[in-house]
């Protein structure tokens, strides 16, 4: 499928384009000379012309705008002081449309030539190199073009939709800097959400609360306990969740993504490592390890592995109530919009822009996608444990396949194609599932005394991460880089439909011909049989006379 997508995908501009970072500065030339004479030396029959990016972020707009006043302010100089008396005597003898028409030349030529200087001072060290072929594109693009892997670095670009044009003048040498520091920015920010996690499973346990906390006793005792031992921890999670999508997004933003599309995905992965840990295993821990630490003392690998089996089904009644406060109520905020509403609304009626904030109209993998999978999760971990769990799940699907369905066919803008570059990651998230869920298995199956079924299930262990290696080394290159067999095939194939084209109008042009010639021979022998048909009546008519006479 991946390469048929690849083959019948129509070609756009991008497919020739290759996005150059890191250009090195040289002293006496701007950044678009260097760059030409760079891919003119070495790309000299492939390459076809190249776009420079330019600093065009708000900051810099105001620096523009203010050095332009700057420099009206300072050439503007009082009139009165050369203002003279003019006669007509003074005048000088010449055509004053000559000096206007060489006054406006001047101008124009100086006007231009400080434009092109300007340009030249705001131009970044990236640029758009465009190639006559695919085959030479992906060529440059996957080819180191320096020594120093840091400088003339090459990849596809995204598509003009696709492209976060904030993050192209950020230097390349600096990336790695703003990886190092999301990387412990996203740790500090997991370190922080245990403390409303931890909340949550003390709202779950409270009489374990009253004995903690003496000024707490009594309120199992209340009319409104279950309410808050039921619905008030899941909403109180929800409540929190909400934020992880929106700052993974910045974090994502912030390590200098070059395209909208690696953004989400770059914050989409982010978002589910952050929800396996923080939402599924430190919710399954904390759960009931202070009921459970009292009664049992951990002291090797099979007292952890007893413990986790005394755990996962405890969690369950929490989780089913989790899926319903956040799947299905997420399935009818899909539906209604609201945010995208209100947002709208203020920047047509408020603002007063007439195509509203058009970012909202994208779909947001970012949210979803680590939804969906976290469910997946729940759904193969209590599968064996606690089955009630799968009528929840199984009317969560069921529904958010025509919900998601229709709102990417009807109601979200697709501006750019993600080319399923989502697949593997939900492939390494099912895996993750399926791993953990065989695992529980055969410590289930242990503990119960049934060897010979928690044997098969480490077996099973093995089975699912060879398939792992396997799907990895046979498709996952498909996603990451491009085969050449698919460009050069799909030439192939367009010069062939040109080939089978021109011989189709070569032929039809040929049935024409002959079609005409056919046409002018019998217009021929018809004209032929008329004359003859008249020669053969005069000739009967002059005999008739010549037997009268």
């Amino acid at each position: 499928m991946r390469l048929e997508q690849a083959i019948r995908f129509p070609r756009k501009p991008s497919h020739y384009t290759v996005l150059v970072r890191g250009i090195p500065w040289s002293p006496g030339e701007s950044y678009s000379e260097v760059v030409s004479k760079h891919f003119t030396s070495w790309y000299n029959v492939s390459y076809l012309a190249h776009q420079m990016v330019y600093q065009s972020g708000a900051i810099q707009k105001l620096m523009t705008e203010t050095e332009k006043i700057y420099n009206v302010l300072k050439e503007s100089t009082p009139i009165n002081q050369y203002v003279q008396p003019i006669t007509l005597e003074a005048l000088p003898p010449t055509n004053p449309l000559k000096i206007v028409a060489a006054e406006t030349e001047t101008a124009f030529k100086k006007h231009k030539h400080k434009h092109k200087s300007d340009m030249k001072g705001q131009e970044c060290a990236a640029a758009f190199v465009f190639f006559r072929t695919r085959y030479a594109a992906m060529v440059a693009s996957h080819t180191i073009q320096s020594k120093d892997p840091m400088l003339w670095v090459s990849d596809f670009a995204p598509e003009p939709h696709d492209v976060y044009w904030a993050n192209l003048c950020i230097p390349y040498r600096y990336l790695w800097i703003r990886k190092t520091l999301v990387f412990i920015g996203t740790i500090l920010f997991s370190v922080w959400f245990l403390l409303p996690t931890t909340l949550v499973q003390g709202l779950c346990n409270i009489a374990l609360l009253e004995s903690t906390f003496p000024f707490l006793r009594g309120v199992s005792e209340r009319k409104y306990a279950n309410i808050i031992s039921g619905y008030l921890p899941s909403l109180v999670l929800t409540f929190f969740v909400l934020l992880v999508p929106p700052v993974m997004l910045m974090f994502a933003t912030l390590e200098g993504a070059v395209s909208r599309s690696g953004r989400k995905k770059s914050a989409c992965c982010k978002a589910i490592i952050f929800f396996f840990w923080n939402i599924f295993l430190y919710n399954l821990f904390t759960g009931t390890w202070w009921d459970r630490m009292r009664l049992l003392t951990v002291s090797g690998i099979k007292d952890i592995a007893i413990l986790l089996g005394n755990l996962v089904p405890g969690q369950a009644p929490f989780f089913m109530t989790y899926i319903m406060t956040t799947g299905w109520a997420s399935l009818a905020y899909e539906l209604m919009q609201p945010f995208v509403l209100i947002v709208n609304w203020f920047c047509q009626f408020v603002l007063m822009r007439k195509e509203g904030y058009g970012d909202l109209y994208t779909f947001p993998y970012h949210t979803e996608v680590p939804r969906t999978l976290l469910f997946t999760l729940l759904g193969f971990t209590f599968a064996i444990l606690a089955p009630l769990i799968l009528p929840f799940l199984l009317v969560y699907y069921f529904f958010a396949y025509f919900v998601y369905r229709n709102q990417i066919l009807n109601v979200y803008i697709t501006r750019y194609n993600t080319n399923g570059n989502y697949w593997p990651v939900a492939h390494n998230a099912a895996v993750f599932s399926l791993v953990v869920m065989q695992t529980l298995a055969s410590i289930i199956f242990g503990m119960k005394n049934f060897g010979t079924a928690s044997g098969f299930a480490l077996i099973l262990i093995i089975f699912t991460l060879l398939f792992n290696l396997y799907c990895r080394h046979k498709f996952l290159p498909l996603f990451t880089n491009k085969a050449v067999q698919v460009y050069i095939a799909s030439r192939l194939g367009l010069f062939k439909k040109l080939v089978a084209r021109s011989s189709l109008e070569a032929r039809s042009e040929k049935a024409r011909s002959i079609w005409l010639g056919l046409k002018v021979s019998r217009a021929g022998s018809a004209r032929l049989e008329s004359e003859s048909s008249s020669a053969r009546l005069v000739t009967s008519r002059a005999g008739s006379v010549r037997l009268a006479l």
